[in-house]
């Protein structure tokens, strides 16, 4: 399965007024793993940005001035998405402008639903937290991901980080020690099939949780048994 996780910084709010699209970033997940293969680019949006806009994602005028134009990157970014399921946190928005971009163009007018499907992120989270604050920095901080490093918005950071809120959300691996660790038992078989350790290997070392962690861990599953109530196969809880 293809998704990719995408998002939009804009001159503004509505398209309705004239407001363009100023960045795409997306991340590719292929069978919930993260390929590394992503789709950046700025663009210049032919008008000026908004001071709220600016205030939100810091991108500036100058620095779009030389940037291509949507469409100059438009059959590079459908040939991206085509086919794929676009994993978006609140999907009306970046959807809704990126139509409003293909009607612009020249050719022959191109809608989002006609080359992928959508998954909305912020409507999934509002089913699995009723009456919490999903915005993507709430789902951040319920799903213990790192977002330190998110002083403004920005497209393909925010694809980053909601990849991983995403992978968390769905019960997802969010990196690759579990393929890594099957790729070495794979490797590491006799003609049998049967895989056998070194005699002569190191002896495992075991490092005890201290009281931080273990009080994390425990916040870890409380967040778990909020969301996923009498689904969860743990029965005894402290």
């Amino acid at each position: 399965m293809r998704q990719i996780i995408l998002d939009t910084e804009t001159t503004g709010l509505e398209p309705s007024r004239g407001h363009r699209i100023i960045e795409i970033g997306c991340v590719e997940l292929v069978n919930r793993r993260l390929t590394g293969n992503h789709f950046h680019v700025y663009i210049n949006p032919r008008r000026e940005v908004d001071d709220g806009a600016m205030e939100v994602h810091g991108i500036t005028n100058e620095f779009l001035a030389d940037k291509p134009y949507f469409e100059d990157i438009a059959d590079s970014f459908i040939e991206y998405v085509k086919g794929a399921e676009l994993v978006i946190h609140n999907a009306p928005f970046d959807v809704g402008f990126l139509n409003h971009e293909f009607n612009l163009l020249e050719k022959e007018s191109v809608k989002i639903s006609d080359i992928c499907t959508v998954l909305d992120t912020l409507v999934l989270a509002r089913q699995m937290h009723p009456g919490q604050k999903n915005s993507l920095d709430a789902l951040c901080k319920r799903y213990f991901i790192d977002n330190s490093q998110r002083d403004l918005h920005g497209a393909l950071l925010d694809s980053e980080i909601l990849a991983d809120v995403y992978l968390a959300m769905t019960g997802g691996q969010t990196d690759l020690t579990l393929t890594q660790r099957q790729d070495y038992l794979t490797a590491n078989r006799d003609e049998s099939g049967i895989r056998r350790l070194p005699q002569k290997r190191q002896p495992f070392k075991v490092l005890a949780a201290n009281e931080q962690e273990l009080s994390e861990h425990a916040a870890y599953l409380e967040t778990m048994r909020k969301t996923c109530g009498d689904k969860l196969v743990w029965k005894n809880w402290n």
